[in-house]
């Protein structure tokens, strides 16, 4: 990673507000945790007092039954994004291209600017049909992140094939795909599958996630691997969420049925994406974005201006709460939570 380089990139804008008199839609986190989940945190405190396992055998195995794939390709990382700069380190060189989805996350360039390489952007609903031949790197986001379109298993795994054929590195982040009944690719021969705790099990601050590879792709990714690079805390905290399947599915369901009732709200005032995600992509039309986030926001709501993301000029994206939250992000957008209709006081939103 090249000094000058480095100091010359920004930082990328993201959702959340710290504002504690907002009801926070700009960040796409759950806004439960699984039940227990506060008492292994706390118990993993003597564990703290040594270094932590390492290999972490216990996070490992259950990050492998999670996705389905062998315990040996996982490989522990202090979040998602972790996941992803490793992937990236090992795939671009300086004068590489790397073909990335638009919009999407906007890490994804940063982190090919910062070795050096170039992005070469596509359209999202179109990565798939790209041509990955030249390039040393090619992502998918799936669910995609603003937009929530998700890809199809059998369309991945022929993009996956054509990858190969190419020498074109994948790499697939699927940091909301447990929040739909789509399988991982985990596993899959020249694809680097990145995780995280932060989005599903709302615990962005935890910092624990992993990479899924397999042949000489995965063993670079061990190699380059720091030693004791989660916390103890995080190992364990990460452990047990991994094993909470009814938690998995209650929120699959609640995250479904919300996701589609805002949606039917929001339609009728707004253009709205489909969405497999916990989010939603809402296209304020003429009205000028700023104004929208801003009355949100004097409502008691914050919403992500997502003109941040390549490509975007009249859009905000909100996530899905609960049930009666929901209702308020609604309401401050000037949508009817009952009848879906317009509000009589939102007129100017």
């Amino acid at each position: 990673m090249n000094r000058e380089r480095a100091a010359a990139l920004g930082r990328e804008p993201h959702g959340s507000s710290d504002d504690p008199d907002l009801l926070d839609f700009s960040a796409n986190t759950n806004p439960e945790v699984p039940d227990g989940v506060e008492r292994v945190y706390r118990a993993a405190f003597e564990t703290a007092r040594t270094y932590p396992p390492e290999p972490p055998a216990a996070f490992r195995a259950a990050a492998a039954d999670y996705v389905d794939c062998d315990p040996e390709q996982v490989v522990p990382t202090p979040g998602g994004l972790a996941a992803i700069r490793a992937a990236v380190a090992l795939a671009v060189d300086p004068g590489d291209t790397a073909l990335l989805p638009a919009p999407s996350f906007g890490e994804y360039a940063r982190e090919v600017r910062l070795q050096g390489g170039d992005p070469a952007f596509v359209e999202a609903d179109r990565v798939l049909d790209a041509d990955p031949s030249g390039h040393a790197l090619a992502v998918v986001c799936t669910p995609n992140n603003p937009t929530g379109t998700g890809y199809d298993r059998e369309a991945l795994l022929a993009f996956a094939a054509r990858c190969r054929a190419a020498g074109t590195v994948l790499l697939v982040d699927e940091a909301f795909l447990g929040f739909t009944e789509r399988e991982s690719l985990a596993g899959t021969d020249g694809v680097v599958v990145a995780r995280a705790l932060t989005k599903l099990f709302g615990l962005p601050g935890i910092r624990a996630g992993f990479a899924v590879a397999t042949g000489d792709l995965g063993a670079a990714l061990r190699g380059a691997r720091r030693a004791w690079n989660v916390s103890a805390p995080a190992l364990a905290t990460g452990e047990y969420c991994l094993r909470q399947e009814e938690f998995v599915s209650e929120t699959r369901d609640r995250v479904r049925r919300e996701r589609e009732r805002m949606r039917a709200a929001l339609a009728e005032r707004y253009e709205v994406s489909p969405s497999e995600a916990p989010f939603l992509l809402v296209d304020v039309g003429d009205r000028d974005v700023d104004r929208v986030v801003e009355r949100a926001r004097d409502r008691g709501v914050a919403v992500r201006d997502a003109r941040s993301f390549r490509g975007l000029d009249s859009h905000v994206r909100v996530a899905v709460r609960r049930p009666a939250e929901n209702d308020r992000l609604l309401a401050a957008l000037g949508v009817d939570a009952d009848e879906g209709g317009n509000r009589g006081d939102g007129a100017d939103v």
